[in-house]
């Protein structure tokens, strides 16, 4: 068990937190929830001991093992991926070391002989017989394959980077685990996985994600970082959402009687109050209007941007086709003879392993990129807007806020109709003269989703959109597009998106795509589709539309 005790913490004037005190149980799995900058990763650095609270402490029950997700991508370059995992047990990986250093010994002495014997009962204890078997497994489920288990870190792409940390995390079945955002850089298999892996795991799981899909999944409970303090809920993110909106509302209603009946005392006072008849009374009722303290609500965290993509006009009932549509990156096909017809009313996820496969086909129906052959065309009435995945470029300047959104702005509106909009996308008063060059990851979203709503877009290109986002943005978000009345392309990790958001799929294999028209759900249960990838993948039949 781990538990915090009347932790508090701030910086300068600001309060993160104050008088915490919260126990995180064995055969739990608690989300770390809050808004962008509310304190979910300090805290979790306070319960690993990498940061030290301002007062209370952090006990953590004698002799367990805390296991803390990795944030540094080149802490490991030099060791090699199995060597990694196994360090995430640092005991298990010293005692390995040393007995390896022992055996390879050419005078072997009596002493040595003592010290491995001393060695090999502690490995067996920790169970070092099993490390090879089971960072294979970890490796395995998280999509790292049995050729890169040699490699040095240095070596791999950033996002297999993260998966090898993550099995870092979850080797030898540590008491506590402290995922930050463990989802990231994962593919949907992956995410799958590790969803059926924390379901199981039979100790304590403290995790920050901004998924609510897998919130749902794997949380038992759901501490919530929000008025200055944590607040704990049993259940997952739908059932806290349900009781968190039902008490704001209750605390709204007793706020609203009690305005109405101080209302009514200070009336009869006025009325009263000189009457001779009536002055015990209007005593009596002055007396009852001081008792009566309005419990003024407390000023939530929380704040949900206004997402709403309003075309300019209607989609005509040609909207664009795909026909062999083929490229190539550094020699190696990424796109092969792909062929599609969008239809009107097309909400479409593109799925697949493959990320760079889904990118690349946004840049070129986007215009950003030329394809090695193949054509595509848009219909007459429609109007593409793109939000590309790396978004940097758009930022490469030192305009404020104000003045990049006038890039994109009706030239007949002014710095007036600016700060409306940015101040509906949270950057209201003084934050909409920030910068674009200190502009944090979600921040730049939210500028690039104006971008997009200014467009009027009639069809949406999308890569990631949620990537950076709070869970309010993306709620903001996923309500926006299923409102959306236009032709979608999209790609997300964010299972919730894709669930309540797309009409048909279409997943991008290394031997052509499957295309269906259904929704994520069914296609995910769906016996022929999995018939279908499977003989794809084995090369034992044509592609079938």
């Amino acid at each position: 068990m781990i538990s915090a005790s009347n932790v508090a913490l701030s910086y300068g004037k600001r309060v993160l937190f104050k008088d915490v005190n919260i126990k995180f149980t064995p055969g739990n799995c608690y989300g770390l929830i809050g808004a962008n900058g509310s304190g979910k990763s300090t805290f979790l650095k306070i319960l690993s001991g990498e940061i030290e609270p301002d007062k209370g402490e952090i006990i953590v029950d004698p002799g367990q093992r805390v296991a803390v997700l990795s944030q540094d991508q080149f802490a490991f370059d030099e060791q090699t991926v199995f060597n990694t995992v196994i360090m995430g047990h640092a005991r298990l990986y010293e005692v390995m070391i040393e007995r390896e250093a022992i055996y390879a010994k050419a005078d072997f002495s009596e002493q040595d002989g003592i010290r491995s014997a001393e060695l090999e009962a502690e490995f067996a204890e920790l169970n070092g017989y099993e490390a090879e078997s089971e960072a294979a497994v970890l490796l395995n489920g998280l999509g790292i394959p049995e050729e890169m288990r040699s490699k040095k870190m240095k070596e791999l792409e950033g996002g297999d980077k993260v998966r090898v940390l993550l099995a870092q995390t979850l080797f030898g079945n540590p008491d506590v685990l402290l995922l930050d955002e463990p989802t990231n850089h994962l593919d949907l298999k992956s995410i799958t996985w590790l969803e059926e892996y924390l379901i199981r795991f039979p100790n304590t799981v403290i995790v920050v994600s901004h998924d609510r899909h897998f919130l749902n999944q794997v949380c038992t409970h759901v501490a919530d970082i929000d008025f200055g303090k944590i607040q704990l809920y049993v259940g997952n993110y739908d059932f806290w959402y349900q009781a968190s909106q039902m008490a704001f509302r209750q605390r709204q209603e007793e706020n609203r009687k009690n305005v109405d009946r101080a209302n009514e005392l200070k009336e009869f006072i006025q009325r009263f109050g000189s009457n001779a008849s009536k002055a015990r009374q209007a005593t009596s009722r002055k007396k009852l209007l001081e008792k009566l303290t309005l419990d003024d609500m407390p000023i939530s965290s929380r704040k949900y941007p206004h997402v709403a993509f309003k075309p300019e006009r209607p989609c005509g009932n040609i909207i664009m086709e795909i026909a062999g549509l083929s490229k190539a990156v550094d020699g190696l096909p990424v796109l092969n003879d792909l062929t599609l017809t969008v239809n009107k009313g097309d909400k479409i996820a593109f799925v697949g392993g493959n990320s760079f496969a889904k990118t690349t086909l946004f840049q070129i129906l986007a215009g950003e990129l030329e394809p090695d052959s193949g054509s595509f065309r848009w219909g007459v009435t429609i109007t593409p807007s793109y939000f590309p995945k790396e978004n940097s470029s758009y930022f490469d300047n030192e305009l404020n806020l104000i003045e990049w959104l006038g890039q994109y702005s009706p030239p007949t509106e002014g710095e007036h109709f600016a700060r409306g909009f940015l101040g509906k996308m949270l950057f209201s008063g003084d934050e909409a003269l920030k910068k674009t060059s200190v502009l944090s990851g979600g921040e730049r979203v939210r500028c690039m989703l104006s971008r997009m709503m200014l467009a009027g877009a009639n069809a949406l290109i999308m890569d990631e959109p949620t990537n950076h986002l709070d869970l309010e943005s993306i709620t903001a978000l996923n309500n926006g597009l299923i409102a959306f009345t236009g032709v979608l392309l999209f790609s997300s990790h964010d299972h919730e998106l894709v669930s309540t958001v797309a009409n048909r799929i279409v997943e991008i294999t290394p031997y052509g795509i499957i295309d269906r028209s259904m929704g994520f759900e069914e296609y995910l249960s769906d016996g022929e589709v999995a018939g279908l990838r499977d003989e794809l993948y084995h090369g034992h039949c044509e592609l079938r539309l």
